[in-house]
């Protein structure tokens, strides 16, 4: 079974860039939905104890929709809370080292990378995913729609992404999508994850997995042949 993962900070942490209770509703609302469901599905489709990763790609070759939309919105929840951090007292870090020159080179400069960020998270039309990924041909920022992203696409590797659905902005800034993403980029954005994603899409340490699957002990105890299943008084 997939777990929901635990937030990597306390709910009150990326205040006031995120608040508290849309962290409460995002995380253990719609994240947990979609974990659920998840598990149901991939159980369904013979795909229980692969890595989600796998089943995330499996789907989308069985053409299960169903499945691919519950999975990969999991996963993309998953890695969403790793590209924020709290800003701390000396403000957010910013990029640096290999990732700071290819943004350089992409983009000329963070300013441009986070315009072209904002731009393409604001005009992208319903819900979806702003990404911030390498490629072959260098840094590109790009959007997905609903529970599409990058691990469906060949030679993309993903750095960072932020949340287009309005549940991961509305209690906070209403329709004003905008608003929300530079102030997402300019205050919790976490770069020190897309350093290290940037140095495993180079080869260098690994990169973001979506925790393990975990054997569903009890399930097995009740399938075990010859087990004694009756209620025990």
């Amino acid at each position: 079974m997939f777990i929901l993962p635990k937030l990597p900070y306390d709910y009150a942490a990326l205040e006031p860039t995120l608040s508290a209770d849309t962290l409460h509703t995002h995380h253990d609302k719609h994240h947990k939905a979609y974990v659920d469901k998840t598990n149901e599905l991939a159980q369904a489709a013979g795909l229980a104890g692969r890595p989600l990763e796998d089943v995330v790609r499996e789907a989308r070759r069985m053409n299960n929709a169903k499945l691919f939309n519950n999975a990969a919105q999991a996963w993309n929840h998953a890695f969403f809370w790793e590209c924020m951090a709290p800003s701390g007292d000396a403000g957010p870090a910013l990029p640096s080292g290999g990732l700071q020159d290819a943004i350089d080179k992409a983009f000329d400069g963070l300013d441009t990378l986070k315009g072209a960020f904002v731009e393409e998270g604001a005009n992208h039309f319903g819900s979806g995913w702003a990404w911030l990924a390498a490629g072959s041909d260098g840094l590109k920022v790009l959007s997905t729609h609903d529970a599409d992203d990058t691990l469906t696409r060949d030679g993309l590797f993903p750095l960072l992404v932020c949340d287009l659905w309005e549940h991961a902005y509305y209690l906070d800034y209403k329709n004003d999508r905008k608003t929300f993403l530079k102030r997402w980029l300019d205050e919790v954005a976490n770069w020190k994850f897309a350093e290290r994603q940037f140095a495993a899409a180079n080869g260098k340490g690994d990169g973001f997995r979506y925790p393990a699957a975990q054997k569903d002990e009890a399930k097995d105890r009740r399938d075990a042949p010859g087990q004694d299943n009756r209620p025990q008084a």
